[in-house]
């Protein structure tokens, strides 16, 4: 295990209290019942998504793409990153999830890190809001 993960399953026995084990499973299955029933506090404004597209295009836009669509990976033995207007999360798709993903990343291999400490919460969420616009502009 590479140390990253460490953290990550740390962020995760103290966000929800689980072991180890179920929180790896819960992230890799399909989705994460216990993130999804958090919910967000920022409501949607045309503040916060603009907020959260700042936040993307500095710190997502790389992997992602600026139109959210996913793209090559960086490194070769990496998975491309994910389309995230296409309304098919592998890890979630509710507002929890998808916070939970950011800011933890996707073990155990994190293929994506989490941005941890190094985005607030508030720029999570903010994140979060701006995706769901983005996918509404998509239709």
């Amino acid at each position: 295990m590479r140390p990253r993960v460490f953290l990550a399953v740390g962020a995760c026995l103290l966000m929800f209290g689980s072991s180890p084990i179920i929180a790896l499973s819960q992230q890799n299955g399909g989705g994460n019942p216990e993130a999804a029933k958090i919910k967000n506090p920022i409501p949607v404004s045309p503040e916060s998504i603009a907020a959260g597209e700042t936040v993307y295009k500095r710190r997502c836009a790389a992997c992602h793409g600026v139109d959210g669509k996913g793209g090559p990976p960086k490194e070769d033995f990496l998975k491309a990153a994910s389309n995230l207007i296409d309304n098919q999360y592998d890890h979630g798709s509710s507002d929890g999830e998808m916070f939970f993903v950011i800011k933890n990343g996707v073990p155990p291999d994190l293929v994506m890190d989490g941005w941890g400490e190094r985005i607030s919460d508030t720029d999570i969420w903010n994140v979060v809001n701006y995706l769901r616009d983005l996918v509404k502009k998509s239709k």
